[in-house]
């Protein structure tokens, strides 16, 4: 157990860092201030971080008495929507970093004397990985919002890697069964449970995500809106990321668009979107082994050689820039770079059950929202898996969404 609660403590450090280096990296009026209304102000952010750390380690889990009952209304995400909380009794810059970190100090005693097993909560410290990964989820949020800001630049990050192998055209992802989703991964959400056998009849799939020239192309064609912090001048398409405008980048996935432009930019390339399930087998069926990988590439946790994680680069890699992270059938950066809309709606797996709580996932089930797989630039590794799923409003193109397109099979084609 100790090498677990050491690895908690790590992924609760590294995790802290992050937000940490989002919210010092402006000054305490832009945390205050309200970049869009489709955002919350990055100090609502950061002291919901310490909000859900508190309810979920320190008094379920830990059982210890509250460190700010009083604030809990300000920071319930179900009681407030994102534009109407920049008018709430918000804990300021100051009180927010006192606050999250006595909750973190009382977490890691925690931490250091909870008994990891006997209890599905704490079994092979689930909580702390939910926390984790809902405060990674905030950070990526809170990336999208510095994306959102206006003023001078205050990110930086080292260029992506550029391309090394050629990704051009489709692979062919034979019919049959496979297994969806986990019943196994010790962390994974409730959405993503359990593992069930899903027969998909063969399809065709994108190698590569659908690239910046490809879509320029189907704007200059058709006179479609523009993704996202794009605009024209005289010598072509223009991108804005975090305050800096260049000329695109032509061989980087797509992003900024909402599903039905992905849809559209489907449509106009005689294609369609992928299936959930399609995507999946693509991304974790071995052909040799029958079985489902953890990841494309295995089952090994991502190394900076398999994907564009983790805020390390600040946009998406040049397509054909990681083939250590392709898939056995030759599919590339499934994981990371841009999230990628599917054409499901956000559903429950045969045998669901919510845990735990149903606000996580249940009550976003039905056809008001679209599915996105993959993990962005932003995601990082601990809030992404090849079962993880994600889910927004199908109109939403602040969040880091691409696309890759599909095809069926036709009779000829498999002989």
């Amino acid at each position: 157990m100790a090498d677990l609660r050491d690895r908690v403590a790590r992924e609760l450090e590294r995790t802290r860092a992050r937000s940490a280096g989002l919210t010092e990296a402006v000054d305490d009026g832009d945390l205050v201030r309200q970049h869009s209304p489709l955002m919350s102000p990055l100090v609502w952010d950061l002291a919901h971080i310490g909000n859900q750390e508190e309810l979920w380690l320190v008094r379920d889990v830990g059982g210890r008495e509250p460190v700010r009952a009083d604030i809990d209304h300000l920071y319930d995400a179900f009681k407030h929507a994102r534009r109407d909380r920049p008018a709430l009794p918000l804990l300021g810059p100051k009180e927010a970093r006192a606050y999250v970190a006595t909750v973190r100090d009382k977490v890691l005693d925690v931490l250091e004397r909870v008994h990891l097993e006997g209890r599905r909560l704490t079994e092979d410290a689930f909580a702390f990985g939910m926390i984790v990964q809902h405060e990674q989820q905030h950070d990526e949020t809170m990336l999208a919002t510095h994306q959102l800001r206006r003023g001078d630049p205050v990110l930086s990050a080292p260029p992506p890697p550029e391309s090394t192998v050629d990704v051009r055209g489709e692979v062919l992802v034979p019919g049959g069964p496979f297994t969806m989703g986990t019943s196994t991964e010790a962390w994974a959400l409730d959405n993503e449970r359990p593992a069930h056998t899903v027969d998909v009849p063969a399809f065709w799939i994108d190698r590569a995500p659908v690239t910046n020239a490809q879509y320029a192309a189907f704007l200059d064609e058709t006179g479609a809106n523009p993704p996202l912090h794009w605009s024209r001048d005289p010598g072509g398409w223009l991108a804005t990321g975090f305050g800096r405008t260049a000329p695109i980048v032509p061989d980087a996935p797509v992003v900024h668009v909402s599903f039905p432009e992905a849809q559209a930019y489907a449509a106009w390339a005689g294609r369609r979107l992928p299936t959930e399930a399609e995507w999946e087998k693509a991304a974790r069926w071995d052909p040799v082994t029958g079985r489902s990988r953890r990841y494309p590439w295995g089952d090994e946790d991502p190394g900076p050689q398999h994907a564009n994680l983790g805020q390390r680069h600040l946009a998406p890699a040049p397509v054909g820039a990681y083939p250590a992270g392709a898939s056995p059938l030759g599919v590339h950066q499934l994981i990371g770079d841009v999230w990628e809309w599917v054409d499901s709606d956000f559903a429950a797996y045969p045998g669901f059950s919510a845990f735990p709580y149903r606000e996580y996932s249940e009550v976003f089930f039905g056809p008001e929202y679209k599915v996105l797989r993959g993990g962005s630039f932003g995601t990082d590794a601990a809030a992404c898996r090849g079962t993880f799923r994600n889910w927004d409003y199908p109109i939403r193109r602040q969040i880091f969404s691409g696309l890759r397109t599909a095809r069926d099979a036709t009779p000829p084609e498999l002989g």
